[in-house]
């Protein structure tokens, strides 16, 4: 059964791991119905500081603006099973948690918790104070799945991209995808 996805990419620094979650979804796209995706107006800028360009633009995903609460995955009716924020800035995370729909992000973050169904937040600031704890905690009970950004190495990842991927296929592994990826024990 195909799957119907969100990704929401905030401000915060590490566009290059949403660039490969893109990436990665277009090579699993026979197992995706529709990606909805969404930039920050942030994610934009540092995006395209990060990168050097405006590629989110060349995915052939349905793009939304960050104001767009018409979007389809702003109701629960849609039935969208998954939403990953990649990266998840530490404002967005603490909106999330403490329910504040002020963009299609956070809407849609609300939904997906509402509806029971997945989030994953892959925050990428460090380190962490008090509050933004509390608030993963929250937001844990709350049923999303904080996957930190941080990297693994056993793999010998020889790229930017491929370091990224190492964490970028931990999220899609926890959603249920099939995806080739390097696998700890296995040659």
């Amino acid at each position: 059964m195909k799957k119907k996805i969100v990704l929401g990419v905030t401000g915060a620094s590490g566009s290059i791991y949403a660039k490969v979650m893109a990436d990665r979804l277009l090579q699993i796209k026979e197992q995706i119905d529709e990606v909805g995706l969404v930039l920050s107006s942030n994610a934009r800028q540092v995006w395209e500081y990060e990168l050097g360009d405006q590629s989110y633009q060349n995915y052939p995903f349905s793009l939304y603006e960050a104001n767009n609460f018409f979007a389809p995955f702003a109701s629960g009716s849609a039935k969208y099973e998954h939403m990953f924020v990649c990266p998840c800035s530490m404002g967005t995370m603490s909106r999330i948690a403490c329910g504040i729909s002020n963009d299609l992000i956070t809407r849609a973050a609300d939904v997906i918790l509402k509806e029971r169904r997945q989030l994953i937040l892959m925050i990428r600031d460090t380190p962490y104070n008090l509050i933004q704890i509390e608030n993963m905690q929250k937001l844990t009970l709350a049923g999303a799945v904080i996957c930190p950004l941080s990297p693994s190495f056993y793999s010998k990842p020889s790229s930017f991209e491929a370091l990224a991927a190492t964490v970028v296929d931990r999220a899609l592994d926890m959603a249920g995808f099939d995806l080739k990826t390097y696998r700890w024990g296995e040659s």
